[in-house]
């Protein structure tokens, strides 16, 4: 990547929540334009060279500011070091974002499931703060799956913010659904969001059918192996997978970070 590809971005926060989760706020150049939900590759010079991986945006695309959120990898090339940075300090950013977790890949429908796990909660973060979210859908189901109880801080604290953001608020309303879950401890709800969707538990509780391609759009952001297995479950349903260039059913994000 030419060094003329990104541009130099100061260190505004950093909130560590968990020994393997930390997000970070850094500031945006006036000319960065982006879609709610994209991704931009975010670094740092090691050892003289730029080293970037890809990272969803977490802030909404009216934000003066960006916010990341990352995991923690001990011996990851890029986030051993990334976990460190402090208030003041630089990171380096590209200068364009590409992505598929956007409203503009999916047809219009009745009601958005976000279905995310561990960090792929990310790009939620800043599809659930755009106004326009809420134009599209009657109803925004926002599921996040973690091991512990402790990483659904980001998740939760968001949610809450959402609700009562004076910009976004008033469109936000009662749509927005909220549907934490755990998998290695003791919460109100335990399992694998796709064990919730094959049991039918998740749409008991909402009190929605079960996914149906001409009333539910579905964005999937997580590790490999949970895009896999939701993907399996949306096409099952009769959903079609989208991209930017031709809008369908369900969208799936790949952004691997370490």
């Amino acid at each position: 990547m030419a060094m003329g590809a990104f541009t130099e971005e100061d260190v505004i926060s950093v909130r560590h929540y968990t020994d393997r989760l930390f997000s970070f706020r850094v500031t945006r150049p006036q000319s960065f334009r982006f879609r709610s939900g994209e991704f931009v590759m975010i670094g740092l010079m090691v050892d003289g060279k730029p080293l970037l991986r890809a990272y969803s945006i977490a802030s909404p695309a009216w934000d003066e500011e960006l916010d990341f959120y990352s995991i923690k990898v001990p011996d990851g090339p890029l986030t051993s070091q990334l976990q460190h940075i402090q208030p003041g300090d630089k990171i380096l950013m590209g200068k364009k974002s590409v992505g598929t977790l956007v409203l503009d890949a999916l047809e219009p429908g009745k009601r958005l499931y976000l279905l995310s796990t561990g960090t792929g909660v990310a790009p939620f973060a800043s599809v659930i703060r755009d106004p326009e979210t809420y134009e599209r859908f009657d109803q925004v189901i926002l599921t996040h799956t973690c091991r512990e109880v402790a990483e659904l801080t980001y998740g939760k604290e968001l949610v809450e913010a959402v609700r009562e953001d004076p910009l976004v608020g008033e469109f936000v309303g009662d749509k927005l659904v909220y549907y934490p879950s755990v998998t290695r401890e003791d919460f109100e709800r335990t399992g694998r969001i796709t064990q919730l969707m094959d049991d039918g538990v998740i749409y008991d509780e909402l009190g929605v059918p079960p996914l149906n391609p001409e009333t539910d759009r579905v964005m999937i952001c997580g590790s490999m192996e949970m895009l896999d297995s939701c993907k399996q479950r949306c096409e099952r349903a009769g959903l079609k997978e989208g991209s930017n260039a031709r809008p369908a059913q369900y969208v799936v994000e790949k952004s691997f970070v370490g």
